[in-house]
């Protein structure tokens, strides 16, 4: 796969030999003049409520304060513009202890005494653009649908490796990469997640306005390697009304080793949402085929893009059926821009345990967020979510709250 990944980073630098798009390279302003830096004040509140008796922990809560600073510099000037990104991570204790700590909250850092006071993280990465394409090799944030790092914590994992993208063909996106290493969430080890090593490549192709679709494939050694498809399609009705529908499908088999069990499987999803001035609604429809359940993480805590990964669960155990009603309102329209509202409803069934083939269950999300609009504290922003799930066959009883406060102060 190794001879593949490199064979498809030359076929993407060769691209701009057909480019029909004007080069980004030659409209660089320099490594200093087009730089940007950002920090992210994040802080988040988290607990977990297992409501059975025969858990491990009854309840977990950890409440942290986080930094997330990112510097991105421009490109130097000529056929070839060189720059670097630097990725500096903090994350500090607020409250938690007395037997609250973990959990599945993974907020914070554990060492053999509990929850640290704090931790840090920090990485780099070069880049080098030539026309319409970039290389870039160390630490990264990702978000293809092959490996995409999960932000969804006090801090965000990220990855390191060599990734390449390339924009030379109009409405063309090619992406080709191979990574070793994993850093997750609430660990300030370069490689915690013990990656193997990951090769992918792909693209996505934008018909027009209305429609695109994307083609990926992915090997991680000694694990698996996955297909991932996508069909994006929204036809505008009117000013005011929309409808979208969306295709994801992966197939996944096992290779190597094995290490994360025998797998040969597919997961699906297909979602329908029509929109209607401030209110959307969807429905979803996901299955499990096959062999294991769809199984992630080693590869990304958020390599998952199918339609009913959920605030708690991704109703993706072995042969699981499962249907979603989602209903979206934005408060923008009622004369209050920023608040918005979501409540899902998500129910499976038919899956596999060790007692039986008709496992049950189901999870109620309502997510509230409200952005500040304009002034001294514009885009600081509050998130309350709430995650009830329930099974008797597997995954327990859970009761979930976040309350997340964020500001993205801009440096330069």
């Amino acid at each position: 796969m190794r001879i593949r990944t490199i064979n498809a980073i030359a076929l993407v630098l060769v691209a701009p030999v057909n480019s029909v798009l004007a080069s980004q390279q030659s409209d660089a302003k320099g490594f200093v003049e087009d730089s940007k830096a950002v920090v992210n004040i994040r802080n988040m509140y988290m607990n977990r409520d297992f409501r059975q008796s025969n858990a491990p922990q009854s309840y977990g809560e950890e409440w942290g304060q986080g930094f997330i600073g990112t510097f991105q510099s421009g490109f130097t000037q000529g056929t070839v513009g060189f720059g670097a990104d630097v990725i500096g991570q903090f994350g500090m204790k607020l409250d938690t202890g007395d037997g609250r700590t973990g959990g599945g909250t993974g907020l914070l850092e554990r060492d053999k005494d509990g929850a640290k006071d704090e931790y840090s993280k920090l990485g780099g990465a070069l880049k080098v653009r030539f026309s319409n394409s970039v290389l870039k090799y160390g630490n990264q944030f990702m978000s293809l649908p092959i490996l995409s790092t999960s932000d969804a914590r006090l801090l965000p994992e990220s990855a390191t490796g060599l990734s390449v993208t390339s924009n030379e063909i109009k409405d063309l996106t090619l992406s080709t990469g191979h990574f070793t290493g994993l850093n997750n969430r609430n660990d300030s080890k370069p490689d915690s997640a013990k990656l193997t090593s990951l090769d992918y490549v792909g693209g996505v192709y934008k018909f027009n306005d209305q429609f695109s679709s994307s083609l990926f494939y992915q090997k991680v050694d000694e694990y698996w390697r996955k297909y991932y498809g996508n069909l994006n399609y929204n036809l505008p009705l009117s000013n005011a009304q929309a409808l979208n529908v969306d295709f994801n499908i992966y197939d996944t088999h096992s290779v190597g080793e094995e290490r994360a069990g025998e797998l040969d499987n597919r997961i699906w999803s297909l979602a329908v949402a029509y929109t209607f001035g401030a209110h959307r609604f969807m429905i979803g429809r996901q299955e499990v085929s096959g062999k294991g359940d769809y199984t992630y993480g080693i590869d990304g805590l958020s390599t998952v893009y199918v339609a009913n990964s959920v605030q708690y669960t991704d109703f993706n155990y072995q042969d699981e059926k499962s249907w979603q009603a989602r209903y979206d309102l934005n408060f923008a329209s009622y004369g209050i821009p920023g608040l918005t509202f979501m409540t899902r409803y998500v129910k499976g069934y038919g899956f596999d345990t060790a007692a039986t083939n008709d496992g049950h269950a189901w999870e109620r999300d309502i997510d509230t967020k409200y952005v500040v609009q304009e002034g001294t504290a514009k885009n600081l922003s509050f998130r309350l979510r709430n995650a009830t799930y329930r099974s008797s066959d597997r995954g327990g009883k859970i009761d979930e709250v976040r309350l997340i406060i964020e500001y993205p102060l801009s440096i330069f």
